[in-house]
């Protein structure tokens, strides 16, 4: 993957160091392009053959392009000077030259055995100077004969590659015993012989291919600086923190013990197994049957764990599988969202209620918004800004279901217990919590699961203070709808302040230990951004709770299978507004010009959209009548598919592809996509597992539970401030 560097990175990168361009026309192309990331202004201008420096002072960096055209005894003295220790040598010198050479004494063999003669004198100099300074030999891009001028008809791509043989050759032999410091620079050769025929001269390349190749030297050598999480190439691997050591043993010891257990239990199986009656030829069966004990369920659980989270470890922290850059195209992002509709479609059956917004919906709602959402990250289609409005939309539903759905809980059941608040928190927080360890990141980087687990708690401390109001009661007198109407008014007021108080908002969750879970990069300004995106849309979730349960408890609407909501005259007007507004806000998501514009009036407008396909979905009763099996099997997993995605689908934290298959793109995706599915089920799965062993119903056994997770968290805040002071 290559890290495409802003001016400001490139600087810091660059402060105070010195590199220097010695070559031809082609070298000092790269110069230009490499000067242009540091300072985009900068003008192709003046004599072109003779030198061309660029200092930037504010910045201290100085860049040189110093024509040598030939590998010669100019080029040699440049160089020897730099060695001799009485001028200062560059942090960085990129060289090369072979076209010149050719079309001088016109391809002549006795050309290319001189250039040998010359490179071999020079290859020690710059094998001296490689063990202070980065040292790079450009080889020679292809050219594209076709086009090439009547005096440069001489070099062919035959005689460039005799050149670069000779080259790579002498420059690797140069050292004995050990291998060369001078790296080749190949990068733009590879990149020519895709791009030359766009050539104006056949002889230099195209403007956005040398572009690439200066933004890769770039990479070559400030990866190791800055250490930019895209920049996949030329970087070491971070090493282990102490935390990630120890939750390596932790694992490493889950797996052995499960072996062991698994182990002493076959073997007191076999010891039980039934035996073969003689005179039947029937076998006695053993009325005995060992239940699974919790142990063993622990024991499996973390062991199946501890091999997801190695997989996860090896696909995005270790150098050992190939990272690779997203390309959006149209074509990539709609036509797989054509392909998994169909699929959506051709897979249905029907609902066992058909209540509105019924369990089997909402999976099915949650799972093709997964599928949307899975695509638009690999296809990198946040660069369209429509495609991102309406992907904003589909996180907003998310959040609206959140309301919805712990809203329409509390209601009805009335369960304000800390058994439920547990179990919640657990299942929502658990695999992000361990990914957090394992890999090193902090807890807002997976900002969706701080964002649902925060309004979780908005929606229960709401809702549970005095005087709880609930269903039951408010049966009993209107007067506590009222009163339930003037709780959601003040949250709204809550919500208001904080979004357009962002000192406050700051303060608060700047407090310890808060910031420790919503500071990113040294601020909680990441954390304000996501929750002011969707600051209403739960508010609306809730209220639409409540109004429809209202609206139900009084028999408005008409829920029975096959039936419309409401009268045929009133369903078709709401299903034709419906219909009118959901297509208006994508007219205006599709016109948007600024994304900052449109991203300040989508927490108002985005609740248009989502009640509009509420009503669409939900108005005729056919349609309320069936869900998508599909679907609703994605949508069981889907927060476990938003989290996986992030290292084992995607890569380098999202900015990438995984490539578990090098230059296969369409088998790489089959193959990584199959396995990503089956690990986000199986931690699904775990985590269910691991939530009734962890928050039993039982509130004595809970609160000694509660008490070893406080436990365990004070532990990890001690060793992660440990951490920072080392560093």
């Amino acid at each position: 993957m290559m890290h495409k560097y802003k001016i400001n990175e490139a600087k810091n990168c660059l402060v105070d160091k010195h590199i220097a361009f010695i070559g031809d026309s082609r070298i000092r192309q790269l110069f230009y392009s490499f000067v242009k990331i540091i300072n985009p202004q900068f003008k192709e201008e003046g004599n072109k053959h003779e030198n061309i420096p660029f200092e930037d002072k504010i910045a201290s960096v100085k860049v040189d392009f110093l024509w040598h055209p030939e590998v010669n005894g100019s080029m040699k003295q440049c160089i020897k000077v730099w060695t001799e220790g009485s001028v200062a040598k560059p942090h960085v010198i990129v060289a090369g030259a072979a076209t010149w050479s050719i079309k001088i004494h016109n391809g002549s063999s006795e050309a290319l055995s001189q250039y040998k003669m010359n490179i071999t004198s020079i290859a020690p100099l710059l094998e001296k100077l490689a063990k202070t300074s980065d040292v790079y030999w450009v080889l020679q891009d292809p050219v594209y004969e076709d086009l090439l001028s009547e005096n440069r008809k001489m070099i062919t791509n035959e005689k460039i590659d005799a050149y670069n043989e000779a080259a790579v050759s002498i420059l690797n032999s140069s050292t004995r015993n050990s291998k060369s410091n001078v790296k080749m620079f190949s990068v733009s050769k590879l990149i020519a012989q895709e791009t030359i025929m766009e050539s104006l001269d056949g002889l230099h390349l195209p403007e956005s291919s040398r572009e690439t190749s200066a933004m890769i030297l770039m990479n070559v050598y400030c990866n190791k600086i800055l250490k930019p999480v895209d920049g996949s190439c030329c970087q070491p691997q971070p090493p282990l923190t102490l935390i990630q050591k120890l939750a390596a043993c932790f694992f490493t010891l889950s797996i052995i013990g499960y072996l062991i257990f698994y182990i002493i239990h076959r073997n007191a199986h076999r010891k039980n197994k039934p035996c073969t009656d003689l005179e039947s030829g029937e076998e006695k069966k053993n009325i005995i049957n060992t239940p699974v004990s919790p142990l063993e369920i622990l024991l499996q659980s973390f062991c199946k764990l501890g091999l997801i989270m190695a997989y996860f470890y090896m696909c995005d922290r270790a150098n050992l599988f190939m990272k690779e850059n997203k390309f959006y195209t149209h074509s990539s992002f709609f036509i797989p969202i054509i392909y998994i509709l169909v699929l959506g479609i051709f897979y249905n059956e029907n609902t066992k209620e058909t209540k509105v917004l019924n369990r089997e919906q909402t999976d099915e709602w949650k799972g093709w918004m997964q599928l949307v959402i899975l695509i638009y990250h690999i296809s990198g289609a946040s660069t369209f800004l429509p495609v991102y409005m309406h992907i904003r939309v589909l996180v907003a539903a998310y959040l609206f279901q959140t309301g919805y759905g712990h809203f329409s809980y509390f209601w009805i059941k009335g369960d304000f217990g800390i058994h439920r608040v547990c179990q919640v928190l657990f299942r929502l927080n658990f695999l992000v919590v361990v990914l957090c360890i394992v890999m090193d990141r902090p807890y807002q980087f997976y900002y969706f699961v701080p964002l649902v687990t925060v309004w979780f708690m908005v929606i229960y401390v709401t809702l549970a203070l005095w005087p709880q109001i609930i269903q039951k009661k408010a049966n009993g007198n209107c007067f506590w709808h009222f009163g339930l109407l003037l709780k959601l008014a003040f949250l709204l007021l809550c919500i208001c302040f904080l979004a357009y108080s962002q000192g406050a908002f700051e303060k608060i969750f700047s407090l310890w230990p808060l910031s420790k879970c919503f500071e990113l990069n040294g601020n909680v300004y990441e954390w304000w951004f996501r929750w002011r995106l969707d600051r209403y849309v739960v508010f609306h979730g809730m209220l639409f709770a409540f109004i429809y349960l209202a609206l139900q408890k009084r028999q408005v609407l008409s829920e029975g299978k096959g039936e419309p909501l409401f009268s045929s005259k009133i369903s078709n007007v709401l299903l034709f507004i419906s219909v009118v507004s959901f297509l208006t806000y994508s007219i205006w998501a599709s016109s948007c010009k600024n994304k900052a514009e449109c991203n300040e009036l989508h927490p108002s407008v985005s609740v248009v959209q989502i009640l509009a396909f509420i009503l669409i979905r939900n108005i005729p009763g056919y349609a309320r009548s069936v869900y998508s099996s599909f679907f609703a099997w994605f949508g069981k997993i889907s927060l476990e598919l938003f989290i996986c995605q992030y290292h084992i689908w995607l890569a380098a934290d999202t900015r990438g592809i995984l490539v578990l298959i090098p230059g296969n793109p369409v088998l790489n995706i089959i193959v990584s996509t199959f396995i990503f599915v089956c690990v986000a089920h199986e931690i699904s799965q775990i985590t269910n597992d691991l939530a009734h062993i962890f928050i039993p119903k039982d509130n004595s056994s809970l609160l000694k539970r509660l008490a070893c997770i406080a436990a365990f968290f004070c532990g990890l805040l001690f060793l992660s401030s440990i951490q920072e002071a080392r560093h």
